[in-house]
């Protein structure tokens, strides 16, 4: 069994496996008492000890639940196996799984068929636990040393773009910068990350399933609290927009020019 203190140098003496595709990312678990995280992990080509790399995390959505460890790389997984992608933008990338009966973000939904589609959230409890076990993960990839701090970014579609905005507010001090697809967040919460931490989130305009809405309300909270934010949004597309954003030329050279910023502190 891996523990959470032997699990980074166990994927580093793994990392040059070859196969295809999908099979290029490794099965890991991370444990973490009574509690485990189910993660497929792609590192870099040419991996060096010796040498601290970006680190990625990217959340599925709720489709891809579950306890297998395969189902979270049905979407997105192949942007980063690309070829060309891997060699100039050598990375650790994450795509760790949650379980059926949980979620990444804490959202509360009503009967209510408004603009926002009956989504509210829930910022007064704690993190739900496939969160939490994020945040632990990444927390011990870095105490074990060979991911760069000031470099490292999440993103996310669905439900993982929900889980997205709302990593950003409880650990504005982890990222680098985010790209939430077809997801929302807590407008009020905006404040949080917004004067340090560049986002580029994406829609569909014509999304059934969740409302175009909640990413123009985030992108508005956004702006209004002097973000760095991106948007873009897609004319005619549904709920599938990760299939464009993932398209998206400048993304890759987008996501790893940021570099964290030291946040002042309050006075």
């Amino acid at each position: 069994m891996k523990t959470a203190s032997t699990l980074f140098l166990f994927l580093l003496l793994a990392a040059g496996a070859q196969g295809q595709d999908k099979n290029l990312y490794e099965k890991q678990l991370f444990i973490l008492g009574e509690d485990t995280l189910r993660c497929r992990i792609l590192t870099p080509l040419g991996f060096s000890p010796t040498r601290k790399y970006p680190l990625v995390v990217f959340l599925h959505g709720a489709g891809e639940r579950g306890n297998d460890n395969e189902s979270q790389l049905l979407w997105g997984s192949d942007f980063f196996t690309d070829s060309l992608n891997r060699i100039r933008y050598p990375a650790i990338i994450v795509f760790p799984q949650c379980p059926a009966n949980d979620y990444w973000a804490s959202i509360i939904r009503t009967e209510v068929k408004d603009s926002t589609g009956g989504f509210s959230f829930d910022t007064a409890s704690q993190a739900r636990k496939s969160l939490g076990l994020v945040f632990h993960f990444i927390d011990t990839l870095l105490a074990n040393g060979g991911i760069d701090p000031q470099r490292i970014y999440i993103g996310g579609l669905s439900m993982g773009g929900f889980g997205t905005f709302e990593a950003l507010w409880r650990r504005p001090d982890l990222f680098a910068a985010a790209f939430p697809i077809c997801g929302g967040g807590s407008p009020e919460k905006a404040r949080n990350y917004a004067s340090s931490l560049p986002v580029w989130v994406f829609h569909g305009d014509a999304d059934p399933v969740v409302p175009v809405s909640l990413s123009r309300n985030m992108v508005q909270a956004l702006k209004g609290a002097g973000a760095k934010v991106k948007y873009t949004e897609y004319p005619g597309v549904g709920h599938d927009s990760w299939n464009n954003a993932l398209r998206e030329k400048d993304l890759m050279p987008w996501i790893f020019s940021q570099k964290k910023t030291v946040r002042p502190k309050k006075r």
